[in-house]
């Protein structure tokens, strides 16, 4: 048994929490935004009672008795139709009732490119199905899914809505996504175009929108990229510890629910450990308080430093962590995950040592200070700049160049959540209010990152200078977390 998660890159819903802004999995409904209320739930009876017979016929078993498709506040969704009891499976998808690329003929397969991403290889499955229309085995499951314009990961956002997120990470992540997508896109083009009575006329847009169904729908199984119909109707929780199964001897997915849940309930599960930056460019929503929110940071060392070549060397050979590009490659550069610093009080756990390590590097100002960083790693455990410097005043400068790295990061996210939160955002089904709000979620979860890290820097430096823990300053008197 292993467990199956979306396919997401890591960029890097509960009770007491107001609901996401889900709106990439409601299909073809209106979407509401207000508090969750169980009561405004109902079962799709017709529509579930089709949908589970369309896969019964396929499958030849039942894949759930205790689940029907919903709408809620969520959108679509699953809604328990018994009472659940936590340790219940409540769903069974054999691995025949998964779309794969194991669907692609082999002479199309031949002929695709050997690098493209397993995403894509599902893409143009999904293409070759939706030329069929009705005549495709898998027509029920298709025309649920939605179509372009109600989704809202990233890349379909346009230039001027991608600007209320140019302050964060993700906004440089988007435009490389819609460039490896469009990369994706030509590679397969000739192969595509050999097949006109299978895939018809594909344009870009078409191939963009198969894509990013695949990837905020399918699953990383023991099948590869797998979509699962009726499984991926299920709404993500961050708290919730529900996850979906891949049985490799059985050859089935399934729920194992976590909890008790009443009639008419939403049954949710948790996609993986995602922040708002991954589920706002993979899936299309984003959580109000993501409990695994994270910040992407990115420094360099400038190239005025009289030590530049030096220092450069030293970072790419010590500190310099691997970081997953759009197509899942590993490339080197300074970029560190920065994670919530819980109390300023503490061990800084969420400030990766690399960074710490690496604003060391950068304030050395001779060799010999760079020579006793190799020497005193030499003595140790072999890790560059790991230990605090033996000079406090050195340690806190050099730290001091993090917080004012941190400092910008916090005024340009804190300017740009002013802006957004003065617009008008009363009509909660316009498109515009939709984003608008998801910027806010990102904004709001990276500031908060962000603010956690800088507060215990300061704490830090105040310490090694000192003075007394609670004589540390906030960052600034106007600092709102959106």
């Amino acid at each position: 048994m292993r467990i199956g998660v979306r396919v997401a890159r890591s960029l890097f819903a509960s009770p007491d929490l107001p609901p996401p802004v889900f709106a990439t999995r409601a299909l073809r409904s209106k979407y509401s935004f207000s508090v969750f209320c169980p009561e405004k739930e109902h079962v799709l009876v017709e529509e579930s009672a089709n949908f589970l017979q369309w896969l019964r016929g396929k499958t030849g078993t039942d894949i759930s008795s205790v689940l029907a498709l919903g709408n809620s506040t969520y959108g679509r969704s699953l809604i328990a139709l018994k009472n659940i009891k936590a340790g219940d499976c409540i769903l069974k998808v054999p691995y025949l009732a998964q779309i794969t690329s194991e669907s692609l003929s082999s002479e199309i397969e031949q002929l695709l490119p050997r690098n493209i991403g397993n995403v894509s290889w599902v893409a143009i499955v999904l293409l070759a199905e939706k030329k069929l229309r009705q005549s495709s085995e898998w027509f029920t499951y298709l025309n649920c899914l939605p179509c372009m314009d109600e989704m809202h990961n990233a890349i379909f956002w346009r230039k001027d809505e991608l600007k209320m997120i140019c302050k964060s990470p993700v906004y440089q992540e988007t435009i490389s996504q819609q460039a490896y997508i469009e990369k994706e896109f030509s590679a397969l083009r000739p192969v595509l175009e050999m097949f006109p009575d299978v895939f018809g006329k594909v344009h870009l847009e078409n191939f963009m929108h198969a894509y990013a169904l695949v990837s905020s729908r399918a699953w990383e199984t023991s099948k590869g990229v797998s979509l699962i119909p009726f499984a991926d109707f299920l709404n993500h929780d961050c708290k919730c510890g529900a996850v979906l199964l891949s049985d490799v001897d059985k050859e089935i997915s399934e729920v194992i629910a976590d909890r008790d849940y009443a009639i008419g309930e939403q049954v949710m599960i948790r996609y993986g450990k995602f922040s708002n930056a991954t589920l706002l460019l993979d899936f299309g929503f984003t959580l109000q308080h993501n409990l695994y929110d994270q910040v992407q940071l990115h420094m360099d060392i400038p190239l005025h430093d009289p030590l530049y070549a030096t220092k450069t060397e030293l970072v790419e050979k010590h500190c310099s962590p691997r970081i997953s590009s759009v197509d899942k490659s590993n490339s080197t550069g300074n970029f560190f995950i920065i994670k919530e610093v819980k109390s300023a009080s503490s061990k800084g756990k969420g400030i990766p040592q690399a960074l710490r390590a690496f604003v060391r590097i950068l304030s050395a100002t001779s060799i010999e200070e760079l020579q006793a960083l190799l020497a005193e790693a030499a003595e140790n455990d072999g890790r560059l700049a790991r230990r605090p410097l033996k000079s406090k005043e050195r340690e806190v400068q050099a730290h001091h160049i993090l917080c004012s790295r941190l400092f910008l990061m916090i005024e340009g996210h804190n300017t740009a959540l002013k802006m957004l939160n003065s617009q008008d955002d009363t009509d909660y089904n316009l498109r515009p209010s939709i984003r608008t709000r998801m910027a806010v979620n990102l904004l709001s979860g990276e500031l908060r990152i962000m603010q956690s890290a800088y507060n215990w820097l300061e704490n830090y430096c105040k310490r090694l200078s000192g003075a007394k823990e609670e004589d540390a300053l906030p960052l600034s008197a106007d600092t709102e977390l959106g």
